[in-house]
C-alpha cells in the first residue's frame, strides 16, 4: 500500500480526537508559551499520536514538531507537522484549525497533507503526482488578474518589527484585489490556494511545520511558491508567497518586496 493511504487514515484518526476534544474544551487548559502563542493538552495528545503512529509507518525518520516532541534526524527522512494549526481559533470556538504532516527527504518535501477538521476535507500531495481534495485532483485558480483575486494573509500576532510594511501591503493589495481573508491557519490558507477559494496567500514569520504540507500542495495543484524574495527558502526561512500562477505571484511579490525588502 503507497505510504501516503496509510498516513491519511493517520491524519483522519487524530482530526477525530481534536473534534471530539472541541466541543468540550475548557479555555482553562490553555498554557501560554509565549506571546500570543498557545498550547493545550489537545495539541500535546495530538502530536503524540502522530509521532506514535507515523513512526511506525517510517521507524527511520526524525520529526520536526511544534510541540518539541520526536528527534530530528540531521539528514533522510523528517516528519514534519503541527497537529492543531489554529490553536488560538480552536481555543475561542472558531472552525478553522487543521492538522499538517509533510514528509521530508534531505529537506525536500515529497509528500503533504493538510486536513481541516471542522469540514472534513483532506488536502493531499506526494510530489510528482499531482494535488488532490479527498479523492478528486485539484487545480489552483486559473485567473491571472489581480483585480479578480481573492488572497489570503496571516496578520501579525507576536512578533511585530516588521508591522509597517505589512500594513502597506495590505492596504496596497486591498485596494487592488477583491479583499484579503485571515483563516487563523496557515495550512488551511495554502490548501485553499491550491484548490482555487484563494488566488494567492503571503504570510511572514511562520515555521515550517506550518507551510511544508501545504506549500507542496500548492506547487503539485499548478501554483508557484517562493520566499518574499522570490527565492525557494520557504521552508525554513520564515516567510512565504504561494500564487495560483506566475502573474498573481509577481504582483504580490513586487508588491512585497517594494515594502518588505528595502528594510534589509
Amino acid at each position: 500500500m503507497p505510504l501516503i493511504q496509510q498516513v491519511i487514515p493517520i491524519v483522519e484518526e487524530v482530526a477525530a480526537f481534536i473534534a471530539q476534544e472541541a466541543a468540550q474544551f475548557d479555555r482553562s487548559h490553555v498554557v501560554l508559551k509565549e506571546l500570543n502563542s498557545l498550547v493545550s493538552y489537545v495539541d500535546q495528545q495530538a502530536e503524540r499520536m502522530l509521532i506514535e503512529k507515523l513512526t511506525h509507518l517510517q521507524p527511520d525518520a526524525g520529526f520536526i514538531a511544534e510541540e518539541g516532541q520526536g528527534v530530528r534526524n540531521a539528514n533522510g527522512y523528517n516528519w514534519i507537522i503541527d497537529p492543531l494549526d489554529g490553536t488560538t481559533n480552536f481555543v475561542h470556538g472558531i472552525p478553522v484549525f487543521s492538522i499538517s504532516v509533510a514528509l521530508s527527504l534531505d529537506n525536500e518535501v515529497v509528500m503533504g497533507v493538510v486536513y481541516e477538521v471542522n469540514r472534513q476535507e483532506c488536502f493531499w500531495a506526494v510530489k510528482g503526482r499531482g494535488a488532490f481534495l479527498g479523492d478528486k485532483p485539484i487545480k489552483t485558480n486559473s485567473n491571472i488578474i489581480l483585480a479578480d483575486s481573492l488572497l489570503g494573509t496571516g496578520f501579525p500576532y507576536q512578533k511585530f518589527e516588521h508591522e509597517g510594511p505589512f500594513w502597506n501591503t495590505f492596504s496596497e493589495l486591498m485596494k487592488r484585489s477583491r479583499g484579503l481573508r485571515r483563516l487563523g491557519s496557515a495550512a488551511v490558507d495554502l490548501a485553499y490556494t491550491a484548490c482555487g477559494r484563494f488566488d494567492a496567500f503571503f504570510e511572514y514569520k511562520l515555521n515550517a511545520w506550518d507551510v511544508a504540507a501545504g506549500a507542496l500542495i500548492v506547487q503539485e495543484a499548478g501554483g508557484l511558491v517562493t520566499d518574499y524574495s522570490g527565492k525557494t527558502n520557504y521552508i525554513f526561512g520564515g516567510e512565504i508567497i504561494a500564487a495560483a500562477n506566475p502573474s498573481i505571484h509577481g504582483e504580490v511579490q513586487r508588491c512585497i518586496a517594494k515594502n518588505y525588502l528595502k528594510r534589509e
